[in-house]
């Protein structure tokens, strides 16, 4: 049996963007200055520095803009997880982020494929978003 998975901690950054998923909804920082849509939270916009910046829902969609593999398990903790995709997906609003590919066969996964996001509550205050295949969705 393999020992508990290290979970994010929770900050005054992210605090917003932990809730959202929790309540099944992917939130995006935007900067009112400039516009500049940005993920990961962080408490200045990337663009332009400025402070004022708030959370607004995305689509949950996107692309798989890269992807690998993981074969051998980076702990004893994910022993069992393996083989898994990561997936570099960019979203429709524009930022790009690293998650996990579900319900996909390795071997299936190409660059380029419509993804969709998935909800995986894995603790009380912890939804970690992952994505699929949006035509996996359908088949299915």
């Amino acid at each position: 049996m393999s020992g508990q998975k290290p979970l994010p901690r929770i900050d005054d950054d992210t605090r917003a963007y932990w809730a959202g998923l929790a309540r099944g909804e992917l939130l995006l920082q935007h900067c009112r200055d400039c516009g500049h849509v940005q993920f990961y939270q962080r408490a200045m916009c990337g663009r332009c520095l400025s402070a004022s910046l708030e959370h607004r829902p995305a689509s949950g969609r996107g692309t798989i803009y890269s992807f690998s593999t993981v074969h051998r398990p980076p702990s004893p903790e994910f022993k069992d997880d393996v083989p898994y995709t990561v997936v570099l997906v960019e979203l429709a609003e524009g930022p790009r982020m690293i998650s996990a590919l579900v319900e996909t066969p390795p071997e299936t996964v190409r660059i380029g494929q419509p993804v969709e996001i998935v909800y995986d509550r894995v603790s009380p205050e912890i939804t970690f978003p992952r994505f699929r295949r949006a035509d996996a969705a359908k088949a299915g």
